[in-house]
């Protein structure tokens, strides 16, 4: 991985690695830069900078609070100079870290040996037992793991996201007004707008990420069953639980009291399962979209010296709903697989979700590169107001619910002549086209209030929509 000198907002090098000469998937591949945020917090590397993190914080903390006999508060250059072992964590440190892990064969046992090597330096040498003190490697791998979704989350797909919704609630905003042939099971149907439309999409989606952004992102450390038995057996008089609690909310994450050796995993379950549904509600928006794009009513704006086709030169392809689309459905089958294996442990511990969390980037990396092709395609597309106004403009049939519904509300008024209303227009419009001409001919011949008939005459497929203009107005 090549050192790079770019920082992150926490202070730390990044650890985004450039296009490898050969890639075996493509998110290190061919679409490595629309994913490259989440490697700062759910690769490999990543996850053993958190290790280092949450081990130096541990050990800063039973300090601070003198929890074992023979402990004193560290002096500032002390903690500052442990600290930077984690904001100096850069290639040469996995590198190094991979070396230790090559003789331990336990990774975690490597992070706790790579930080002992580092003490003596900064006066701390006789303070190595304290490095892992109580720890169970969970503890170490919770941890680090809900750092890195955490941040992975909040940092990066979250922002993305609501930025794409932004974009939706904006062309909802932008086509409020703009009239629209529903189809209902495929068949034309009550008018709406564009923008109403589109608001109920970006309404859907921000819901969802309203879920995950009250994500609880719990932590645990109680050692190797959930119980403190060697807390308690090596320091019987401290507090262990308060340390514990206080230890893991400083890290900003929720304690979790009840254990065995691994967290249960059922707030990662939570989050996968509203990051899945957000991807299905943007599927569905993406399958519409492209069949808007081919009946005519969104124009594609060609990509100057881009090729829609390699043999047909007209065609401007939707490409990027339908790569996007791809990318929800791999996102989620990771997803769904990942909420439904991580849940179960067998008795106290099990390493299944040692190697299904391996998989949390992949899944996320999916669902970013769609959100970034959703924008992209969104940013090229035009609203073809006269296709969808020829298309309202043939289907005035869609207008029989509206006279039927007048007809009802003049029987119940008491006006003669109003019977069967469903049937007659049902007799008129079944099966058949039915334009301007012959639709006021037959409301002229129903015998309707003057202020019915007028209502009515004055009706048009395009003029059929509602409230819908004033319904975006609650996104």
């Amino acid at each position: 991985m090549p050192h790079t000198d770019r920082i992150l907002s926490s202070g730390r090098a990044s650890l985004a690695a450039a296009v490898p000469p050969v890639a075996l998937g493509p998110l290190d591949g061919r679409y490595q830069p629309a994913v490259a945020p989440l490697v700062d917090h759910l690769s490999e590397a990543a996850l053993n900078r958190n290790r280092v993190h949450v081990e130096v914080e541990w050990f800063i903390h039973l300090a601070e609070h003198a929890v074992l006999p023979g402990l004193a508060p560290l002096g500032d250059e002390q903690k500052a100079g442990l600290r930077r072992i984690v904001t100096d964590f850069d290639t040469d440190a996995v590198a190094e870290l991979a070396e230790i892990e090559a003789v331990t064969v336990h990774d975690v046992k490597a992070v706790e040996y790579y930080i002992g090597r580092r003490l003596p330096a900064l006066g701390l040498g006789h303070l190595v037992p304290l490095v892992h003190f109580g720890c169970t490697s969970e503890d170490i791998n919770n941890l680090a793991w809900a750092l890195g979704v955490k941040d992975a989350t909040t940092d990066v797909w979250l922002p993305a996201a609501r930025a794409l919704v932004a974009d939706v609630a904006g062309l909802a905003e932008s086509a409020a007004g703009t009239p629209m042939l529903s189809r209902t099971h495929g068949q034309p149907a009550t008018p709406t707008t564009l923008g109403k439309e589109m608001a109920v999409v970006a309404h859907r989606l921000g819901r969802q990420l309203s879920r995950i952004e009250r994500t609880e992102y719990l932590g645990k450390i109680n050692g190797a069953t959930g119980t403190y038995a060697a807390h308690y057996a090596s320091v019987p008089d401290a507090d262990w639980t308060a340390v514990s609690r206080g230890f893991v909310e400083a890290l900003g994450l929720t304690w979790n009291p009840l254990t065995t050796q691994i967290e249960s995993h059922d707030w990662q379950a939570e989050l996968y399962a509203d990051v899945a549904r957000f991807n299905r509600v943007l599927h569905n928006f993406c399958t519409d979209v492209w069949s808007y794009i081919s009946i005519g009513y969104f124009q594609q704006i060609p990509v100057e010296g881009a090729t829609g086709s390699s043999t047909m030169p007209h065609k401007v392809n939707p490409i990027r709903f339908e790569n996007a689309e791809a990318n929800l459905e791999l996102s989620n089958a990771l997803l769904d697989v990942l909420g439904a294996t991580l849940v179960t442990s067998r008795w106290q511990r099990d390493l299944t979700d040692s190697s299904s969390q391996r998989n949390i980037g992949v899944a996320f990396g999916h669902s970013l590169l769609a959100v970034s092709n959703v924008r992209k395609g969104l940013a090229r597309l035009d609203v073809a107001e006269d296709v969808l106004a020829a298309d309202l403009d043939q289907n005035w049939e869609v207008l029989a619910e509206a006279v039927q519904m007048v007809m009802r509300a003049e029987a119940i008024a008491g006006v003669e002549g109003m019977d069967n209303p469903y049937e007659r227009l049902k007799e008129l419009t079944r099966g058949r086209r039915v334009d301007a001409e012959r639709l006021q001919e037959f409301v002229a011949g129903l015998g309707l209030s003057p202020q019915a008939a007028q209502r009515l005459s004055a009706l048009t497929p395009a003029t059929y929509t509602g409230i819908a203009t004033e319904l975006v107005r609650y996104l």
